[in-house]
């Protein structure tokens, strides 16, 4: 059987992009429950809220919604309870000093799947004002209006 060329993508949280600086990133596992991998497989999870914490010299990922497997007879703790994260032990020790040193918090931006196994990818985020988020967008409203113009301008119309 061939390989897939890319990993399938379960849910990106495009909300941390608008609501956060995103900086350095890292790729951590997760520890699921049987029914949890199933429910992932079914491609309905959401990172909108979510957010890991460093506790005991350990992360942990809260707030993600993996729903619950429709066949599955029973599910313990929740479609949001919190899940352990795997990284090394400097790689956390990394991230909790970067994050005790000043305003950063620790955001899931994607999960997915690599060679069978659920991955989340989480970054190292500083918070926005809302004068940045309306000049992101407005930034990227021009960007496009630039790019309409050089393709109308390439096709031959004059608009």
């Amino acid at each position: 059987m061939k390989k897939p060329e890319t990993d399938p993508v379960i849910a990106r949280n495009r909300k941390a992009a608008h609501e956060y600086e995103l900086g350095e990133s890292w790729e951590a596992g997760i520890v699921l429950q049987g029914m949890e991998v199933k429910g992932l497989r079914a491609g309905r999870a959401s990172l909108v809220g979510g957010f890991a914490q460093v506790e005991g010299g350990e992360i942990w990922l809260h707030g993600v919604h993996i729903p619950q497997y429709a066949q599955a007879r029973w599910f313990e703790g929740g479609s949001r309870r919190k899940r352990k994260l795997l990284l090394h032990r400097a790689q956390i020790d990394k991230i909790d000093r970067k994050v005790n040193e000043g305003g950063l918090t620790i955001v899931p931006t994607v999960l997915y799947f690599k060679d069978g196994r659920a991955k989340v990818e989480i970054a190292l985020a500083r918070g926005k004002k809302t004068w940045d988020k309306r000049h992101a967008l407005a930034e990227r409203e021009a960007n496009r209006e630039t790019e309409r113009a050089v393709s109308r301008r390439l096709k031959g119309r004059k608009d």
